[in-house]
């Protein structure tokens, strides 16, 4: 049973990544990897739980509050940069 909840977390990090690929927006692409993070987290709670390795739920939790800070750097770097539009009107 763990192993196809394994799979099928694998399946939805590869879909995650072809999103941050194909993502049309910068927004997307930063969701998509945001979603990658939380999977893998995810699958390393479920790999501490089948190994039983306690110790890989700090690392899952670290990695999660990580993702979670990263993700939103990202979000406020890009959100202070200039616009090409706004640049445009700053000439």
């Amino acid at each position: 049973m763990y192993v196809v909840v394994s799979l099928a977390i694998l399946v939805t990090m590869v879909l995650a990544l072809v999103r941050a690929l194909r993502g049309p927006s910068v927004y997307d692409r930063v969701l998509a990897v945001n979603m990658f993070g939380t999977k893998t987290a995810l699958l390393l709670a479920v790999i501490a739980f089948l190994f039983e390795r306690p110790d890989f739920l700090d690392l899952a939790l670290a990695y999660a509050l990580i993702n979670l800070v990263g993700v939103l750097a990202v979000l406020e770097f890009i959100q202070s940069k200039p616009r090409k539009a706004e640049a445009a009107d700053l000439d």
